[in-house]
């Protein structure tokens, strides 16, 4: 781990003063609140759909340095470059996303899902809801499009299986990659969308991948990153461990890039995530820092040689109920 990368010094300073509170309460009225605001009229960031791909890949959470330190290891990926997404959280990016302005494209895109968020801002329309938090109604100045406005929309977060033996009450970790895999192989053999968006959950906290290869309960670093860290100031046990998740999932895009026919796959992320810089750490809707708004953007592309045949069944209903939805976002460690 490069010291410009994650500095120690940079985190000892957020874990000297109360950044958690200030960051959960202050900061959401300003600057997020504001900056969300501005986002709604001018947009702040790339729009993914401004730019020539057949296949977007986003691993949630992913920040630039992270997919380049790992690159070496695998052969699909080269030169990983940047674009500033249009959103510090999950929700923003699907709202700024998702607008009127690039409806023509939507309409003909299949969007496969293993993060809850889609759900809640496309479908339910949850930032109108009055108990949501101020930052997050500031989205519903967003021009946002309807969820049927998409040419399709899968919510693979509905494998995560609550209430069975594994971490955190989930078989296989959260939403595991291959769901993800499978569709997407799946729908690009048998359905003709001209563009596929395929969110995988990983590396998004919580860290399963070490804890599934060693059938173990998962370690406070892996399940409680931002409790360890302000403890123990340990970044390299933390940023190991995300990289590792990293891994988890690139393992799965190698398989999904065999498998699947597409000249122009990208793979980035919604957002990335921030480890002590500055003081903060996570990211959240409204935020302009750079580990959190800027993301890899690396060029690719896959070639179907049908080694591989997925076994993963389209889900049976299009979404879940809103009290079991806010229950898995809570456990993300999301305000809901």
């Amino acid at each position: 781990m490069n010291n410009h990368k994650l500095n120690l010094s940079n985190v000892k300073k957020g874990i000297k003063h109360p950044t958690r509170a200030l960051d959960e309460v202050a900061m959401e009225f300003f600057p997020r609140a504001p900056i969300a605001a501005v986002n709604s009229y001018q947009t702040i960031g790339t729009n993914v759909f401004e730019r020539d791909w057949d296949v977007l890949i986003l691993l949630d959470t992913c920040r630039v340095d992270a997919l380049q330190e790992v690159a070496p290891e695998y052969e699909f990926l080269g030169e990983v470059e940047s674009i500033w997404s249009v959103g510090g959280g999950s929700a923003e990016w699907v709202a700024r996303t998702f607008d009127e302005n690039h409806l023509d494209e939507i309409q003909d895109t299949a969007y496969l899902a293993a993060n809850g968020h889609v759900q809640q801002v496309l479908d339910d329309k949850r930032q109108y809801d009055k108990d949501k938090h101020f930052t997050y109604k500031t989205l519903r100045l967003m021009p946002t499009i309807d969820i049927n406005s998409v040419g399709k929309v899968e919510y693979l977060f509905q494998y995560e299986r609550w209430g069975e033996e594994g971490p955190r009450g989930h078989v296989e970790g959260m939403t595991p990659p291959r769901y993800v895999t499978d569709r997407a192989i799946n729908i690009s053999r048998n359905r003709d969308y001209s563009r596929l968006i395929l969110h995988y959950f990983q590396p998004h906290s919580p860290w399963v991948s070490n804890a599934l290869a060693e059938e173990r309960d998962l370690e406070r670093f892996e399940d409680d990153w931002w409790g360890y860290l302000t403890t123990s100031g340990d970044v390299e046990t933390v940023w190991n461990a995300y990289l590792d998740e990293l891994r988890y999932v690139l393992d799965d895009v190698k398989l999904l890039l065999n498998n699947l026919d597409a000249e122009q796959v990208i793979i980035s992320a919604d957002h990335g995530e921030a480890f002590g810089e500055y003081g903060i750490l996570g990211h959240k809707i409204g935020s302009l820092h750079p580990k959190i708004r800027k993301v890899p953007w690396a060029v690719t592309s896959g070639e179907d040689t049908h080694t591989y045949e997925p076994t993963t069944k389209e889900p049976k209903s299009v979404q879940i109920g809103r009290e079991e939805l806010d229950e898995q976002l809570k456990a993300l460690g999301y305000k809901v």
